[in-house]
């Protein structure tokens, strides 16, 4: 499908990553007021995929910027993060 405004869907695709991280933070929250080693557990998870994803970004937006198209890293780095976080989201709802 020919998209005539890559940002737009863009500033979608953002709406929609900010949406489901506040899920994730609820459930997460959730999980470390329990307290217990399944709290610690996903405290040390939280911090270890945080730095993952961010390198994955970071080489996402850096090969984006390589490209000439001022929208193609940004948007990769958005759908990077979106998978991640709706990933968690169904992982700690599971669990929850």
């Amino acid at each position: 499908m020919f998209n005539p405004n890559p940002w737009l869907k863009l500033s979608v695709d953002t709406f929609w990553l900010g949406a489901e991280a506040s899920q994730v933070v609820a459930l997460r929250m959730m999980k470390l007021a329990g307290g217990g080693t399944g709290a610690a557990a996903e405290a040390q998870r939280m911090v270890t995929e945080k730095v993952a994803a961010a390198m994955a970004a970071h080489t996402e937006l850096t090969l984006g910027a390589i490209s000439g198209s001022p929208h193609a890293g940004p948007t990769k780095a958005v759908a990077l993060y979106r998978r991640k976080v709706r990933a968690n989201r169904r992982r700690l709802a599971r669990e929850a």
